[in-house]
């Protein structure tokens, strides 16, 4: 007599935990037994060569009735299986429908059965994937990054790279991690943000943007701040689009993010040392060599190391216009960080030299903040006043002031506009700008 699945569920359960799975996992009521499963057609895949591509589907078939031979399998189970092996072939194996998924925007594997996601800015364990064991989390890290032109082992236990529609990936192994491997990925939106969907969201006000507006068109140097995952390198996006098209663009990241829609655009990415340690190219070295490519704009996605100083020369001999982010909790913070960098680059420099080069290099600095309940907003534009008594001073602009939260848990709070006219006005109107009068119109008088 012929088993089922139902049969073999209940042979299981003394052994294992069932567990109920959402949706489409509910033809299988024990997860484990369905790793089991996967497990023996995959590994029967890899002990073995793998056929054509015009005989895969018949050689992932033969393989699922090896490993199930004694159970009857409905349509609906098989083919529920066959797309797991098939996105273990074809694909990223359990990750495979989430990184199709364009409502996730982050994908952070801890563990074999400790994966989140991010969705509408919160973040959530899911349930309803899992990896076999670590090295199956290995192999597809492998998998991933290998036509990248990448590796990891032992050697080389760390990658960051990018894949091919964009997406970011990170990925760390032991022995640098002590809890196995740690996989994480940002995903690329294809539908980019712009300065109307911020509108929309409340990131910030028709005011702000319209300020922000003008502050790019008048080649202001702009900073952007803010702490990992709150929406750094979308603004640099959105304000990146205000550039005037006829304008020479150059842009310079650890893995490329940035996607502008200008035609003179010149796209420069580092790259890592290959397996003699060789070849290693930094954002510091891309900087400096931006500054012989006639750039009139100097876009670098993130501050992070000795090419601060590179940049802050660079605004200040000329090349006016540049924006960059910077990882930093306010935008003190961004400026005391980026003085710190500059100290680490091997100059021996005056701090307050220091402090007068980045008074004199930036004018605005935008902070985002991601807060509480998931949302992402614009939480202060500041502009660099000057240097006194030796301390760079700062001055707000705009801000969104939390009176704290509403009984869903969303935050409460408003944007203010500070009774104020800030100094970059002169700046800005001097371009020929007037779309900002009426802004600080009243405050004139």
């Amino acid at each position: 007599m012929r088993k089922t699945l139902q049969d073999a569920f209940e042979l299981e359960k003394n052994k294992k935990t069932v567990i109920e799975m959402p949706d489409d996992y509910n033809i299988f009521r024990d997860k484990a037994l369905l790793d089991n499963l996967r497990n023996k057609i995959i590994q029967n895949i890899l002990d073995n060569n793998i056929p054509d591509s015009k005989y895969l589907t018949e050689y992932i078939n033969d393989e699922i009735d090896k490993a199930l031979e004694g159970y009857d399998l409905s349509n609906l189970e098989r083919n529920h299986i066959f797309n797991l092996i098939d996105n273990e072939i074809n694909g990223y194996g359990p990750i495979t429908e989430l990184l199709d998924d364009k409502n996730i925007t982050e994908i952070m594997v801890n563990g074999p059965n400790d994966i989140y996601i991010e969705i509408d800015g919160k973040v959530i364990k899911d349930t309803t994937v899992s990896f076999i064991n670590e090295d199956h989390i290995v192999r597809t890290i492998q998998r991933m990054i290998e036509p990248l032109g990448r590796t990891i082992d032992l050697a080389h236990p760390m990658v960051d790279s990018r894949l091919k529609d964009g997406s970011r990936i990170n990925a760390i192994i032991p022995p640098l991690t002590l809890n196995g491997p740690v996989l994480t990925i940002r995903k690329f939106k294809k539908n980019l943000d712009t300065i109307d969907d911020l509108i929309r969201n409340g990131t910030l006000t028709p005011y702000m943007a319209r300020f922000l507006d003008a502050c790019v068109k008048a080649k202001l140097n702009i900073l952007i701040c803010g702490g990992t995952g709150s929406g750094k390198t979308t603004v640099l996006n959105v304000l990146s689009s205000f550039i005037n098209d006829e304008e020479r663009i150059i842009t310079i990241e650890d893995a490329a993010e940035l996607h502008l829609k200008q035609h003179h655009v010149i796209t420069l990415e580092t790259r890592n040392t290959n397996y003699d340690q060789e070849g290693e190219v930094t954002i510091r070295d891309l900087v400096r060599n931006s500054l012989r490519m006639r750039p009139d704009r100097i876009i670098v996605g993130e501050v992070r190391g000795k090419e601060a100083f590179d940049m802050l020369q660079a605004m200040n001999t000329g090349h006016d216009g540049s924006i960059s982010t910077l990882h930093a909790n306010g935008p003190m913070d961004a400026l005391n960080r980026l003085e710190t960098m500059v100290l680490m680059s091997g100059l021996e420099i005056p701090v307050l030299a220091v402090r007068e080069y980045i008074a004199n290099a930036i004018n605005i600095v935008v902070n985002i903040e991601r807060l509480s309940d998931g949302k992402r907003k614009i939480t202060s534009i500041c502009e660099v006043v000057d240097l006194k008594d030796g301390d760079i001073r700062l001055k707000e602009i705009f801000a969104f002031k939390q009176k704290g939260l509403t009984d869903s848990g969303e935050v409460d709070g408003s944007f203010i506009l500070y009774k104020y006219v800030p100094k970059v006005y002169k700046k800005i109107k001097s371009k020929g700008i007037d779309s900002i009068d009426d802004i600080f119109l009243e405050f004139m008088k």
